[in-house]
């Protein structure tokens, strides 16, 4: 299987795979400071200044924040990323909210923390969320089969919506499959149906018995996908806008139903191409992840957005998730990766709640530390590997060292499902 079809199944703790954008270090709209000798030869395990934090995170100071300038700009250097924009918001300890680099190459148009970008797998947390809406209004159970909702899955009388949530179904992953990759990358700007993306996965036999391992899947969001429309009757996207994003208060996050993308927003450079050249996917129909990784957002929106999804609170303080339902979505049973528990549509590593997300030209990553009640985001404009890891797994394990350093977002390089 080539490298590229490889890099299509990211967007998870568990995906990873090797690339590099080989682009200029371009300069940040906050004063930075001089970045540091490689990351590779420094000591990332280099003492916090409050090496005991309280909750977990240190307080936000100058110093800090400087480190703090400097570790983005380290991997930024090394990964060759063009653009990132990094927000920490605590409630007692500052914030720190910058960024760096260019939105687009060919102008130099600067990277800012009010740019739209592509999510990724983060819209596997709305769909989720969506399903688990329908679990307290009756309408669904977790415990029901897949097959009571949609016909002509593999396993469909064994799989429940719990295991599709969680990861655990067995099924195929529709993004492995060569012929859909082929079809993608040379037509990005194609649209493709639900059942299209189920056509992928299922003319493959089931991997394994529903529940008997973790197994990162987009296949199973589709399905859940299907599910939330017709047991609400509303399109997806519609259902999401109106129960998920306008009661969060999130009005610069919405779900497309093609290629477009509000203004104003950061292009995108992928290496996941036909030739294997580095390409601008801004103009990439998303069609393609539909309900596991089509949507698009900003800084601010996600930080509303951890707290909730992480605490199943809405900003309010309404619930948006009952209270009993949101435990069963925070039981985040282990996986084969140290240190990483993933649950319903949500992962837990080391402490920090959330979920990343990597298609085409962008990345994220959306997570919030209950024990200090403090957000982490991160969203830049590739998805080009580095050294074998994601680039936003990179930033959130060199921030992460400095601002919580109990709490260090660290993932291996290999990944689990593949």
């Amino acid at each position: 299987m080539s490298p590229a079809s490889v890099r299509l199944r990211r967007g998870i703790v568990v995906a990873a795979a090797v690339g590099a954008l080989v682009v200029p270090l371009a300069g940040a709209t906050a004063a930075p400071q001089s970045p540091p000798g490689s990351l590779a030869a420094a000591d990332r395990s280099s003492p916090s200044p409050s090496p005991s934090p309280s909750g977990g995170v240190v307080e936000l100071t100058p110093a800090v924040q400087r480190q703090l300038d400097d570790a983005v700009q380290q991997v930024m250097k090394e990964a060759n990323v063009p653009g990132v924009s990094v927000g920490v918001w605590t409630p007692d300890k500052g914030e720190y909210v910058k960024s760096f680099g260019v939105a687009d190459k060919n102008t130099g148009r600067p990277m800012t923390p009010d740019l739209y970008l592509r999510i990724g797998s983060e819209t596997k947390t709305f769909t989720v969320t969506a399903l688990l809406q329908l679990v307290d209004q009756g309408k669904v159970g977790l415990d029901d089969t897949i097959g009571k909702y949609i016909e002509g899955v593999p396993n469909g009388d064994k799989i429940t919506l719990r295991q599709l949530a969680g990861m655990r179904s067995g099924l195929f992953n529709y993004s492995q499959d060569e012929a859909f990759f082929k079809a993608l990358t040379s037509d990005p700007q194609r649209h493709f149906t639900p059942q299209q993306l189920l056509d992928y996965a299922f003319k493959h036999p089931v991997l394994f018995p529903p529940g008997e391992k973790f197994y990162y899947c987009n296949t199973n969001l589709i399905l859940l996908g299907l599910v939330v429309e017709k047991m609400s009757g509303q399109q997806l996207a519609g259902y999401i806008h109106d129960h998920v994003l306008e009661p969060a208060g999130l009005d610069h996050t919405s779900f497309p139903a093609g290629a477009e993308f509000p203004d104003p927003h950061a292009q995108g450079y992928t290496d996941q191409t036909a030739n294997g050249q580095v390409e601008d996917t801004a103009d990439w129909n998303p069609s393609w992840a539909w309900a596991a990784g089509a949507m698009i957002s900003q800084l601010q929106d996600l930080r509303v957005w951890a707290r909730t999804v992480a605490t199943g609170q809405l900003p309010d303080g309404n619930r948006m998730i009952s209270e009993a339902t949101q435990k069963q979505r925070l039981a985040t049973p282990p996986t084969s990766i140290p240190g990483a528990g993933y649950g319903l549509g949500i992962f837990d590593v080391q402490g920090w709640i959330g979920h990343n997300g990597s298609l085409p030209g962008y990345e994220s990553l959306t997570i919030y530390l209950p024990s200090a009640q403090a957000t982490l985001v991160v969203m830049l404009n590739t998805d080009i590997n580095y050294k074998g890891q994601e680039p936003s797994t990179v930033f959130g394990d060199a921030i992460t060292r400095i601002i919580s350093p109990s709490h260090v977002f660290n993932l291996p390089a290999e990944p689990a499902a593949h």
